[in-house]
């Protein structure tokens, strides 16, 4: 007989529980980051991105992400790491989640490079070239992108005071950082770190990223297209100016690799088919609501296995 301390009625030790491996040993690197900096505050000028530094140091559009320099950023990003991390991996597999990962990180360090190096030339201030960036919450956005693709219509609470779908979860924290930038000088320095980690996350799972069951890439699907973002009265402005970068840049490869795949014995790609995407969101669904019933209700289980083991 299982003994019965391995739960509890108010959940706890469920809550905190069941978090991966690969999660566990990122949570590592970024509380060693945060120790490292407070040991050794001169290699942030090696670890944390500097636009004006980057040439030279181009690892660090690398490291930057896993930098956290102040405590309270440190313990977010590992929470929202473990938390968020114990539903995402075993959906997506270890190494397509790690994965995503080191690509969000690296193209989100990318373009906010690129950008403060833009805004020095157009406005001649130095303090774009010279500013710390680094953090690990453009990949935590990216995380709540991919909740959106796989369980959209799921009600998640927020604070127990408001329930919200996971589809409105990226655009609801930018928008939300978006708001708090004009008060906080601190959160306007981090803010292009989220909006990149949503947009070059979205880029990820919308083109680039391979599905094992088939030889095709990518999610096509109309509840994944880059207008679900906004609001609907919002859709009809986005929507046209979306799907041109969407022919530019992707719409003759797409049509290449899915006439490639169906060749070579794959399916369509996933989300084409309106039967096929309504599988996925449903599975993820459920993948949600167990996870959310087995910590809700510890003692149920517990005493499932009880009468299972007497049995």
């Amino acid at each position: 007989m299982l003994p019965m301390s391995s739960a509890s009625p108010s959940g706890g030790p469920r809550t905190f529980s069941g978090f991966t491996r690969l999660c566990k040993g990122l949570s590592v690197v970024l509380i060693g980051g945060y120790i490292l900096l407070q040991i050794f505050p001169s290699a942030a000028s090696y670890l944390t991105l500097i636009p004006a530094r980057t040439i030279p140091f181009a690892w660090n559009l690398i490291t930057a992400g896993y930098i956290e320099q102040s405590l309270p950023r440190a313990i977010i990003s590992i929470i929202g790491l473990l938390f968020i991390g114990k539903l995402l991996e075993p959906i997506w597999g270890p190494k397509e989640f790690m994965k995503f990962i080191l690509v969000v990180n690296f193209f989100t360090s990318t373009c906010v490079f690129v950008t403060a190096i833009s805004l020095y030339y157009l406005k001649r201030e130095e303090g774009y070239l010279y500013v710390q960036i680094s953090g690990f919450q453009g990949v935590l956005l990216g995380f709540l992108v991919g909740i959106k693709q796989i369980m959209p219509d799921q009600e998640i609470s927020l604070f127990s005071l408001l329930k919200i779908k996971a589809k409105w979860l990226p655009s609801l924290f930018v928008l939300a950082s978006t708001a708090w930038s004009f008060f906080s000088l601190e959160a306007m320095s981090y803010l292009p770190t989220l909006i990149f980690g949503v947009y070059t996350s979205w880029i990820y799972l919308r083109y680039l990223q391979k599905k094992p069951e088939t030889n095709l890439r990518g999610d096509p699907s109309d509840d994944f297209a880059f207008a679900t973002f906004f609001p609907e009265f919002l859709r009809p402005i986005v929507g046209p100016i979306a799907s041109i970068f969407h022919r530019l840049l992707c719409g003759r490869s797409q049509i290449a690799d899915q006439d490639k795949g169906i060749r070579e014995g794959g399916f369509p790609l996933p989300g084409s088919d309106p039967i096929e995407a309504s599988r996925r969101r449903e599975r993820g669904a459920r993948a949600l609501e167990q996870r959310l019933a087995a910590e809700k209700s510890p003692a149920k289980t517990s005493e499932g296995i009880v009468a299972e083991d007497i049995v």
